[in-house]
């Protein structure tokens, strides 16, 4: 199989993930209001593991390398602001799409990142594309939940994350194209979008697997960042090889 053909299809398995974590979250029943509680708090958890995996294994080491401390500085903030931003102009719109802009701003900058890793050492690609599979299927999971919490119809909430089906084969094509000769602003985007995960992971996601009375649902984030960290040491062994 050629290097295109295993990108994309590589890249629409890690995409479809999220749609796969949304219809389990349908199948099993978790979208109502009566849903389990100590599942949805501990599947919560395990996603901000993986998202702060993601953080601290896949995009801030990039962005550390390529970039100079100034520009590393500013596109990180300015990260963090711009979330901020969005994020309260969805809550004044009575909005819940925490999860969902976090699947956006992990998977997008990663799938770049794949692309470019695709024309230069695909082994590295499909190991990516696997963790960012990883990472989509728990987020798909809340996102579902927190969509149709939120009023929107489960047709439309599903169309959302089939999206991801199609836009992350189209950026990591986009990244293998295009973004494999300009490392500085590939960089840049993965720096941005770390900045805005970091926020919403404190001000949205983590509160929200904290259950009062209880202390075991945030192991799930233990779980979660274990699963990235081994995932990101299996990249970086296969990148020495």
């Amino acid at each position: 199989m050629s290097t295109v053909s295993l990108l994309f299809v590589f890249a629409t398995i890690a995409g479809m993930a999220s749609a796969i974590g949304g219809m389990a979250c349908r199948w099993l029943g978790f979208d109502r209001p009566n849903a389990n509680p100590y599942t949805l708090h501990a599947m919560t958890a395990f996603g901000g593991g993986l998202l702060l995996s993601a953080v601290a294994y896949g995009l801030t080491p990039a962005a550390m390398a390529d970039l100079s401390p100034v520009t590393l500085a500013a596109t990180f903030l300015s990260g963090g602001v711009a979330f901020y931003a969005v994020d309260r102009m969805l809550a004044k719109r009575g909005g819940h799409r925490a999860q969902f802009l976090a699947m956006l701003l992990d998977a997008l900058p990663e799938a770049l990142a794949m692309g470019a890793l695709f024309s230069t050492a695909p082994a590295v690609g499909m190991l990516l594309a696997t963790f960012v599979g990883l990472q989509n299927l728990p987020e798909g999971f809340n996102a579902y939940r927190e969509l149709r919490m939120g009023g929107l119809s489960s047709g439309k909430t599903q169309q959302l994350l089939l999206s991801m089906g199609i836009l992350v084969p189209l950026v990591t094509w986009l990244g293998y194209a295009a973004l494999n000769t300009h490392p500085t602003l590939t960089a840049a985007v993965m720096s941005f979008c770390a900045g805005g995960l970091v926020y919403l992971l404190f001000q949205d996601i983590a509160p929200a697997s904290a259950w009062k009375g209880h202390w075991s649902p945030p192991l799930g984030a233990v779980l979660g960042f274990s699963v990235g960290m081994l995932c990101a040491q299996t990249l970086h062994i296969q990148g020495q090889a």
